[in-house]
């Protein structure tokens, strides 16, 4: 009973809306808002744009858990798109961890360069994402 409520809730039967297309709003806004706060010299915005950073990298990985599971749901065409997706996610990832990295190193700088580098994958991502929870199915845009 419980395996049924957790993959109902995953799978957004009750809301619509499974859990992993809430849960991008971590990361995503996380990444962008310490990109925002790059544009600022001060270190009050270096320091919450190094901690914003680490919170978009933590928050990834629930965000990739539930997409795996809304993943498995999908038929093999649109599963191959996901597949995509999930390596441009991956590396995203990584390169947000090499910018906190940098940034608590104190190569500021370096670490802005690697966060503007990881949006431009979260953009890519993103568009990959916006396919695969638009519906479609193999059968459709044929």
């Amino acid at each position: 009973m419980t395996d049924r409520r957790v993959r109902s809730a995953v799978l957004g039967d009750t809301t619509g809306i499974p859990l992993h297309g809430i849960l991008t709003d971590l990361p995503f806004g996380a990444w962008w808002m310490a990109i925002f706060l790059d544009f600022f010299k001060d270190d009050g915005s270096r320091q919450a744009a190094k901690r914003l950073v680490a919170l978009g990298v933590v928050g990834a990985v629930p965000t990739a858990l539930t997409g795996w599971a809304h993943w498995t749901t999908k038929d093999r065409p649109i599963q191959r798109v996901g597949v995509v997706h999930a390596a441009v996610n991956a590396t995203a990832v990584v390169v947000y961890l090499a910018s906190w990295t940098a940034r608590q190193r104190g190569r500021h700088k370096f670490g802005i360069r690697l966060a503007r580098a990881g949006a431009v994958l979260l953009l890519v991502s993103g568009f990959l994402g916006g396919h695969l929870s638009s519906g479609r199915t193999a059968s459709q845009g044929q």
